[in-house]
This record gives structure tokens, C-alpha cells and sequence, in this order.
């Protein structure tokens, strides 16, 4: 992924702390990224449902009186797997090992150097890689289909149709890396990263997923294909791109 690709992402700053907010805002802005604020959790899920997924968030663990940090990454990964960078004070080991261990790809600690920061965020989306679709309020992906995450609503030809939290969240794995084969064993890990899952329990929701979304016709699938002991793909139906496997 170039550089370009990198600063094209959309980040979102969750901090009750408004000089903390400046102070990342300003990092990643000269950085060329794109950046939104919030003060809390809930008025950055109030925000999500008006201008759509970012491409990473980063977040304070503690933001009093409201929901946690933490509190803020379960929920907005009941419908999506939005890569998190969590910001911790000096002495919060355990919420580090918490953090990471349930919700965020990496962590920074407070106060910090905003060239780290910046460092932090562009290794966290090379290595997550950017989404394969321009990610909107409703996020189109053609003519047929579009999604709305947060509502956890897929549009088929402008119908909502109603999308379990996992139903969700696999769909926008997948729709990350659309046009390339995504690893079962990475997919499992990231719908259910804290209790055994084996593929027989991804087959049932990914049916269920594929009955909502494609056509009548099973046997041509025009969004999820099955790549045979490699995993599954979503087309890219923008463009078609070798197929590689995402791990």
C-alpha cells in the first residue's frame, strides 16, 4: 500500500480531553489525513450514523462521565472491525493488555510525540490495509447492493434488509479486502478472537449472509465467492484484481 493510499484515510478522534483532540488533530492533519473529533463515545456513534465509517479510529480508554473507550470499540464492532488505536495514560498496563487483547491493533501512550503517533497510525492501516469502497453513510457498492454498517443494514435495490452484528461484521472484512481471498483462519479470528470457532460455525453465517445479498441464484454467486482450502472472496466490482490471500 503507497503512501498516498495511506493518507487518503479517514480518521476519527475520540477524547473528552478538547486539548488532547487539538493536539492529534493537528499531528495527523499535517500528516495530510483526514480527520474528525468527538468528545465522547456517544456523540461519535451519533456522528457514524450521519457520515459513515472512518478508516481508523483512535481512542481514549478513559473518557468519564460517558461509555469507555473500551465500552465505544464493542460497539462499533458489533457491525464493523475498524482498526483502533487506543491512547493510554503511563500506568495502564492492564488496560493496555485489555485493549489489545479485545479491541484495538495497536496503543500509544499519553502524553506522546505526534511524529509516533502518525508512525503508529500509518503502520496500523498498512497493515489492515485501506477499504476496497468509499466508505459513506451508506456505502455503495453498485447499482444492486449497498450497506449502512451502523444500522447493520444491507440495501438491496434500495430495500433495507436487516443484518445480524457478525452477518455485519463479516461483510465488511470481507468488503475490506475486496478482490482478494481472505484467509478463513484470519476471519475466524477476527469475528470471534476470544473463544474457539471453527469453519462450520463461519458456513452457517455465511449462508445466512449470502441468502440476504445475492441474487436467487446460489450456484452464481455475484458478491462472495469460495476460494476451495484458501477462504472466501468478495468481488471487487470496481475493479478486478489478482486474487491473493489475506492472512
Amino acid at each position: 500500500m503507497s503512501d498516498q493510499e495511506v493518507q487518503a484515510a479517514r480518521i476519527l478522534t475520540v477524547d473528552d480531553d478538547p486539548f488532547n483532540l487539538r493536539i492529534v488533530k493537528h499531528a495527523l492533519e499535517q500528516a495530510k489525513f483526514r480527520v474528525s473529533t468527538a468528545q465522547s463515545g456517544e456523540v461519535a456513534l451519533a456522528q457514524l450514523s450521519t457520515t459513515g465509517l472512518p478508516h481508523l479510529a483512535i481512542v481514549d480508554i478513559h473518557m468519564p462521565p460517558g461509555m469507555s473507550g473500551f465500552e465505544f470499540c464493542y460497539t462499533i464492532h458489533q457491525f464493523s472491525d475498524l482498526p483502533v488505536v487506543m491512547l493510554t495514560a503511563v500506568n495502564e498496563e492492564e488496560s493496555v493488555v485489555q485493549g489489545l487483547e479485545e479491541h484495538a491493533e495497536d496503543y500509544i501512550t499519553k502524553p506522546f510525540k505526534p511524529g509516533e503517533l502518525v508512525a503508529r497510525v500509518r503502520g496500523v492501516l498498512r497493515r489492515m490495509g485501506m477499504f476496497a469502497y468509499d466508505l459513506e453513510a451508506v456505502t455503495r457498492i453498485d447499482e444492486r447492493l449497498s450497506v449502512d454498517f451502523p444500522a447493520r443494514n444491507a440495501l438491496v435495490y434500495d430495500k433495507p434488509v436487516s443484518l445480524t452484528p457478525t452477518e455485519t461484521k463479516l461483510l465488511y472484512i470481507l468488503m475490506r479486502a475486496a478482490g482478494h481471498t481472505v484467509n478463513t483462519d484470519f476471519i475466524l479470528r477476527r469475528l470471534w478472537p476470544h473463544e474457539p470457532a471453527f469453519e462450520d460455525r463461519l458456513h452457517v453465517h455465511l449462508h445466512r449472509l449470502r441468502r440476504k445479498i445475492e441474487d436467487k441464484d446460489k450456484t452464481r454467486p455475484r458478491y462472495i465467492t469460495s476460494e476451495r482450502g484458501l477462504g472466501y472472496t468478495f468481488r471487487n466490482t470496481r475493479a478486478e484484481t489478482p486474487v491473493t490471500s489475506i492472512q
